[in-house]
């Protein structure tokens, strides 16, 4: 996956690009707005390909099922869905996860809808792609906490229907039950939560799909700024930034903790505070927000982003407008994916 970080002096330009680019959002038309969104932002593709790991019905059937299972945790009561609910549009609703033996994660869980396609996973960056955060969660020790991948596939043996249902999914390998095909088989579920919304139909020729306050917050969002690092059809997700480049962000969040972010993985001093720019689909359904959950609403988490990003103090229209229109990015489950599925039992 490609990894993109930004200088401050880079981010500046591109800053700049998209205001050049955008200035005339208000007060245009709506043809003359979904031209403009198109070329940043776009709308959702109808799944989140990998050629590493090609999407297939008997990857989706079983991942969806490994998603709900948590007797492969250390206690027994962790599984992707803990922290992800889907009910919860995938995301558990508190600052920081708690996952087995109830250990705290180090960061605030995002939501794994619309995520598959980011340039990696995890607030820092320390997961290349959703199959590799499916793997190494086994045996994290605030997640899973299993002791050994053995152990994982020992567990999952003991069920004929599990040694069936790897089969079926991964039929050219002559032991399908591994921890590798684990993390293939719910990496290819998780690559089909797409969750469309009223604003891919506006920006699909639907011009009534978005009210005039949700279209003047979509204008709001590019001429401000928000969508020089926002952008793409996730609305984020492709790059890491400084979180903080005008001002510190503790000094106007709830932050407990100052966190380095990406220096911790890359020792490198320029990633001090440089997170993933997160994804901002559903962002209205999945606080509390940034990457520590110290912030609960959706407007002060926008004022505190134009202060310390974008160096603004945004206008209380501005700030609701742009709320307006992040509303408009909650799309719809589909409602195979609310369905629990039945785990298999021992005979």
């Amino acid at each position: 996956m490609r990894k993109v970080t930004l200088t401050l002096g880079f981010a500046t330009t591109l800053f700049l690009s998209f205001l050049f680019l955008s200035n005339a959002s208000f007060g245009a038309s709506d043809e003359e707005l979904i031209r403009k969104a198109s070329a940043v932002l776009g709308p959702l593709p109808a799944s989140m390909p990998s050629e590493q790991n090609p999407i297939t019905p008997e990857k989706v059937k079983l991942g969806k099922i490994l998603y709900y299972e948590s007797r492969i945790s250390v206690d027994g009561t962790v599984s992707c869905s803990r922290c992800h609910p889907i009910s919860l549009y995938a995301a558990d609703g508190l600052r920081k996860s708690i996952g087995n033996r109830c250990k705290e994660n180090p960061r605030n869980d995002p939501t794994v809808f619309n995520a598959a396609s980011q340039i990696a996973e995890h607030w820092i960056g320390n997961r290349t792609s959703v199959e590799d955060q499916a793997k190494q969660a086994l045996l994290g020790p605030p997640s899973f906490g299993m002791p050994s991948y053995a152990s994982v596939e020992k567990i999952l043996r003991s069920f004929k229907d599990y040694q069936t249902m790897f089969k079926q999914a991964f039929p050219e390998d002559k032991e399908p039950v591994t921890a590798d095909n684990f993390a293939k088989a719910v990496g290819a579920f998780e690559r089909t939560l797409v969750t469309p919304a009223p604003f891919d139909s506006f920006l699909k020729g639907d011009k009534s799909a978005l009210d005039d306050k949700q279209k003047s917050g979509l204008g709001t969002f590019m001429d401000a700024g928000c969508s020089g690092c926002h952008s793409s059809p996730f609305v984020g997700g492709q790059m890491y930034q400084k979180f903080g480049i005008f001002e510190p962000y503790w000094k106007y969040t709830k932050s407990k903790k100052i966190d380095v972010g990406r220096f911790a993985v890359t020792k490198n001093e320029s990633d001090k505070y440089f997170f993933k720019v997160p994804v901002l689909r559903n962002v209205a359904k999945t606080p509390p927000y940034f990457h520590d959950g110290s912030v609960d609403h959706l407007e002060d988490a926008i004022r505190i982003m134009g202060k310390i990003q974008l160096g603004k103090d945004l206008t209380q229209k501005q700030i609701d407008d742009i709320a307006a229109f992040l509303d408009s990015l909650t799309g719809k489950i589909p409602e195979d994916v609310l369905t629990v599925p039945v785990l298999p039992t021992k005979e």
